[in-house]
Parts: C-alpha cells; structure tokens; sequence
C-alpha cells in the first residue's frame, strides 16, 4: 500500500523543489477554492497585498476562536447526557438572585452541536473560513451570519449553497433585531462581532446576554455614541473637572469616547457574570480598530465592577446609558450612584 506523504511548504517538478509562496500566508486545510470565491485569492490563485492584510486579519481572530471552538468541543464529546443537566443546574444555581434565566448551553451541546453568531458578517469572510477550518469536518454545529445589507446576505446565500455548508444560515437583519428573531435558537455558545461599527457592538453584547453565550469575542469599530454625549455636556465638565481637558478638543472627544466606552463594555460584562480579557488583535500597522475583547461566562457576578461602571457613567456625564446600555445591573439607582460616587 502506497503512503501519501504529508504536504509540506515544497513541491517537486522533476528532480527540482520548488517553494509554495503561498505556505507561509494560508492555513494547512483551508479551501483554495473558498477563498478564491471569497476573492481573497485571485482567479490564478495569487494573494495580492491588500488580500494578504485581510486575510491574516481573519487568521489572527481565527487562532483565539479556535481554541474557544475546541473547549466547547471537547466539553460536549465528553459530557454524558446527566452531565448536560448537572451543568445546567449548576449554571442555574449560580445565577440565583440575579433575577437571570438558567444557561441551557449543555442541554444544546450535547444535541446539535456548537452555535455561534457572527454579527455585523458583511460578506461573511470570517463565517465561512471558520466553517471550513473547523465546523466542516464535524457532523453537528451552525454558523449564523447577521447581516443589515441584504445584497450581501444574498450573496452569501448563494456561495453557502455552491460549497455544501449546509450547517450556515445568513440573516438580514440588525444585530438587536436578530434578539428577537424565531430563526435563531433560544441559546448560543460563542458571540462574535468583528468591526461591528458604532453601536453594534453594544447590541452584540446584549444580544449575547439574552442568548446566554459561553463566549463573546468583540473587535470594536467607530464609537460616536459616548463622544456625541461628552460633546453635549463638555462646557459643564470644564467648569467641574480638570480632567475634561482629556477631551476638551475635538479630536480627543472622539478618541476618549472610544477608549470609554471599551471600558465600560468590560465592567459592564464583569458585572453579568464574564470573565473578561483585553489584548491586541494584530499590530497597529494592519488596523487602528485593533482591540480585541474576549468574554468568558462564569457566573460570578461581581458587584464591585458594576459599583465602579456606575461611577464612571456618573463622572462623566453618562448616566442615561444606565437605561439604555447597560441593564440589569444590580443597585443601579441614581441615589446609590451618587452615594459610591461620592
């Protein structure tokens, strides 16, 4: 019986070697074919530069997913069915007197796989890698795009139906829209939203707190929604704190409100119960958006992130986010706010 030889960065014509110059830029196992009909790869199967920039983007976000894929794997493959209801009890248990709903997400695993719902797709280029590299070699699991253009939920439509990834639905819908939508399960395991602008990425995360995710993987986008407030109340800070000199100019508004606001999506997930982890997504000469926020539920719901995330929204002038943003915190009465802030 003849061996195949493992594929390697080389390949022979003749009695001479001849380098792969694409071996370094793409991931063993990932469809050339896909990614030429992603036109990442171009009809000759060549990687321009803008390509390749994009591509190690997705592959960079795909190594931190990837191993949020494997523990939710390897939790359901060795999880017996009274193990998916222990969990669920356990998850219940832990959020007893936070008014919250139990996590059903064993119950899930254990029958249809892993769910994950990728917000803000546009044209799916994360969705599709990831079910080829990962949810297309395994019998069970779904990929749900949300998607506000409709040309380009179509399109993806189409080239999930030319490939046979069967297990990927594309939704035209806004992300807070799809919280509501009877298409997408009660529950699911792993919440992503890559430049989700403006204020999707706060709907994403409320749309992983209603779907009661295992995981939340955010690359924040433009924020305008806290400067737009810190502009509005601006003469007042300056007359109150030295500190709104960090964003009495334009151009630091913009930047303050964009660094604000990441704080208090942290605080704010700590405070509903995830263990919350910040690091750099790819160097900054590939992105300026290039913060990456990684959730992790825990259940421990830890009231002194939601005392300080009270503060700040008070010190800076933010306080009717509270009402809108960020809900369901525990004691978040303006009295109290003002008792802690003082």
């Amino acid at each position: 019986m003849t061996k195949t030889k493992p594929t390697s960065a080389r390949s022979h014509a003749g009695n001479k070697t001849v380098l792969n110059p694409l071996a370094d830029d793409i991931r063993a196992g990932q469809s050339f074919e896909l990614l030429k009909e992603l036109h990442i790869l171009t009809r000759e199967g060549k990687l321009n530069q803008d390509s390749r920039r994009k591509l190690k983007q997705v592959y960079h976000l795909y190594q931190f997913i990837e191993k949020l894929l494997l523990e939710l794997d390897n939790a359901r493959a060795s999880m017996p069915d009274s193990g998916a209801a222990a969990l669920n009890s356990d998850y219940s248990d832990s959020r007893q007197g936070q008014g919250r709903d139990k996590l059903p997400m064993a119950a899930n695993l254990k029958s249809s796989g892993i769910t994950l719902a990728d917000h803000g797709a546009g044209k799916s280029y994360l969705g599709f890698i990831l079910y080829d590299l990962f949810f297309k070699s395994r019998a069970t699991g779904h990929i749900y795009g949300i998607e506000t253009r409709a040309e380009l939920v179509e399109k993806s439509r189409e080239l999930a139906l030319r490939l046979g990834f069967e297990r990927m639905s594309f939704l035209n819908l806004t992300v807070a829209q799809s919280a509501q939508s009877d298409e997408l399960p009660e529950s699911i395991d792993l919440v992503t939203a890559l430049h989700a602008c403006d204020s999707a990425t706060d709907d994403a995360i409320a749309f992983g707190l209603q779907k009661k995710a295992r995981f939340m993987v955010l690359v924040p986008c433009c924020q305008a929604e806290v400067a737009r407030v810190l502009s509005q109340h601006k003469a007042l800070a300056l007359s109150r704190t030295p500190l709104s000199e960090l964003w009495r100019h334009p151009l630091h508004t913009r930047e303050m409100g964009s660094q604000i606001t990441n704080v208090l999506r942290c605080l704010y997930l700590e405070a509903r119960g995830y263990q919350v982890t910040v690091t750099e997504l790819v160097g900054w000469e590939h992105s300026m958006k290039n913060e990456l926020i990684i959730a992790r539920y825990t259940g421990q719901f830890k009231r002194g992130a939601a005392q300080r995330l009270q503060v700040l929204l008070t010190e800076f002038g933010l306080q009717s986010l509270l009402y809108t943003r960020f809900t369901g915190l525990p004691d978040n009465s303006p009295a109290e706010v003002l008792a802690i802030a003082d």
